[in-house]
């Protein structure tokens, strides 16, 4: 094997500056030597076959020096692009070693300020302050639909490439989550504002951009002999148990859907007839306390002989069958409804609140400041000891257990004549 002086000498021989074809062909020997180019540029090879590009350099009467990488990665053009700019550096009076430090911590700088990378730190932000797991779900979610501009730095993005991917959605007919999307966005940009990532909240500039959704309430079934047929198609529907006792408590509680699906054993004081919901899985972000009928507390009972301490379950008091340690899905309501012969315009799971609001209100036997209550609109009681001693609660429990049994009633085909409704 030749040495590594000569492998060196019939380089330098050949030519006074480095090729392409030299460096492909140099070999490696039994120490490190060099192969130089032009402007003090040179190529270090390592006996294991390594080449390296070097170059050398003094600031302020220190010999330094500065690597630029490995060939071929680095190709001999770029190894001179980066020699050149050492030495304007050096002109400059710059140390170009503290240079490469500080791009380095701009490139990091960069990585950390991609919308995507706020995006997630702010939901995360969201979550520390007590937002539920499924609005983080859904945050993310709309995340992921603008991932045409997941990695541009969020400073630097402009509103017509904002625009592009809410167009795409809207496109395909979804309006109202193009809008969702949007205000998400919004909410991104304005976060990067307040953290020094953007100077301002492009998103603002796409007010009016996209077509705005109709607006539309849930369907719901809001008169006694409607909700005397929806009760009496739940007490014989077929499917899972656990199911059907997810639909009766709906209609009897009228908790929001999300609330109920997501419920845990621990919530439910069967001592104390309450189902304490926590500030974090609601919507108003306070604690909810629902009394619970004798007619609840039944149906609780047989529920836990159903889901209770049952692997796939859990602590949840509704389990997926499909999905171990998950609730079910947020259409599983829903779906049942269907199976029933209700349609989507006819009722859905947000609709037994609809139900229970009106005929409550129908009645004129409760307080409608109860029943606000009773339906966690805006409920500001505080936290006392046992937090569900707020006001109207004595009139909450009475109007629980009369609710239930009027609701038994309805689905017996009991004589009940319906409410004045006022002119």
């Amino acid at each position: 094997m030749p040495s590594s002086d000569t492998i060196k000498g019939e380089i330098r021989g050949r030519r006074s500056h480095l090729t392409d074809v030299a460096i492909r062909t140099a070999k490696a020997g039994p120490k490190a030597y060099k192969l130089s180019d032009t402007g003090g540029l040179y190529l270090l090879v390592t006996p294991t076959g390594a080449k390296l590009w070097r170059y050398n350099y003094r600031h302020v009467g220190k010999q330094c020096t500065a690597a630029y990488g490995s060939y071929p990665a680095i190709t001999l053009a770029a190894a001179r692009e980066r020699r050149d700019a050492t030495k304007r550096q050096l002109a400059e009076g710059k140390n170009p070693a503290i240079e490469k430090k500080r791009e380095a911590v701009a490139a990091r700088m960069a990585a950390s300020n991609t919308f995507s990378t706020v995006a997630e730190q702010l939901i995360i932000k969201l979550e520390r302050e007590g937002r539920a797991a499924t609005t983080a779900d859904k945050l993310r979610w709309y995340a992921s639909l603008l991932h045409e501009i997941k990695n541009r730095p969020v400073g630097e993005i402009e509103a017509f490439e904002l625009l592009a991917p809410l167009q795409k959605i809207e496109a395909s007919g979804r309006y109202e989550t193009a809008v969702n999307t949007l205000s998400f966005a919004g909410r991104v940009f304005r976060f990067a504002v307040a953290t020094g990532r953007a100077k301002r909240d492009i998103a603002a500039d796409l007010r009016g951009a996209l077509t705005v959704p109709k607006v539309t309430h849930h369907a719901a079934i809001l008169d006694a002999k409607g909700a005397g047929q929806l009760l009496r198609a739940i007490q014989a529907y077929s499917g899972q148990r656990h199911i059907k006792i997810a639909l009766q408590l709906m209609a009897h509680t009228f908790p929001r859907p999300g609330e109920l699906r997501a419920a845990t054993w621990d919530e439910f004081d069967l001592e104390k007839h309450v189902w304490r919901i926590p500030a974090h899985r609601t919507k108003m972000r306070r604690n909810h306390a629902i009394p619970m009928s004798t007619q609840v507390l039944a149906m609780i009972a047989e529920l836990q002989s159903i889901t209770a301490g049952k692997p796939r379950g859990a602590d949840l008091a509704f389990p997926s069958l499909r999905s171990p340690g998950q609730p079910i899905s947020e259409n599983t309501l829903n779906v049942a409804l269907r199976a029933m012969g209700f349609s989507a315009d006819q009722m859905t799971s947000h609709g037994f609140r609809s139900m229970a609001s009106t005929l409550l209100n129908e009645s004129g036997k409760w307080n409608p400041d109860a029943i606000e209550r009773a339906l966690a609109h805006g409920d500001s009681d505080t936290v006392r000891g046992s937090y569900h001693r707020g006001a109207y609660w004595d009139e909450r429990v009475r109007m629980a257990q009369w609710w239930s049994d009027y609701l038994d009633a309805l689905r017996d085909k009991s004589d009940i004549q319906p409410f004045r409704r006022e002119a």
